[in-house]
């Protein structure tokens, strides 16, 4: 029984919202649910960036549906190996931050709920240790 967190963040990596699914759902679908879940808690988002698992009929039903618009991140055509794809790292690092959260190192959560609790708690946490470093 695996796990997938999709969370959505703003260009500085804090969480807006996040929502963890069975990980037999498609990325897609678990996108669908982050997006209707940051509508109920925020207004200002009015553009997205995605990686190329989201093109398609999902960015069109994000224009549709708020109007945003989506940009996708794609590779270089003709580059070799790792690339770096614009604004993906903001993700990863904030997954990087919350990774680092010793609860939400592994999957020990019965409950999906309790489980995006932790990583709201984690964000909070961070959060205010930026407000308050120790000196």
């Amino acid at each position: 029984m695996g796990r997938k967190r999709h969370i959505l963040v703003d260009t500085h990596g804090s969480l807006v919202s996040v929502v963890v699914h069975p990980a037999d759902i498609q990325d897609r679908d678990g996108a669908y649910a982050v997006l209707e879940q940051a509508t109920a808690h925020t207004r200002r988002v009015t553009h997205l960036w995605a990686d190329a698992a989201y093109r398609g009929a999902f960015a069109r039903w994000v224009q549709a549906q708020w109007g945003w618009t989506i940009t996708i991140g794609q590779r270089t055509p003709g580059g070799a190996g790792f690339t770096v794809q614009p604004r993906r790292w903001v993700v990863e690092r904030t997954f990087g931050w919350l990774g680092r959260c010793r609860r939400l190192s592994k999957d020990y959560e019965a409950d999906p709920a309790t489980s995006e609790t932790w990583i709201a708690l984690a964000m909070c946490a961070l959060l205010l240790r930026r407000l308050c470093p120790s000196s």
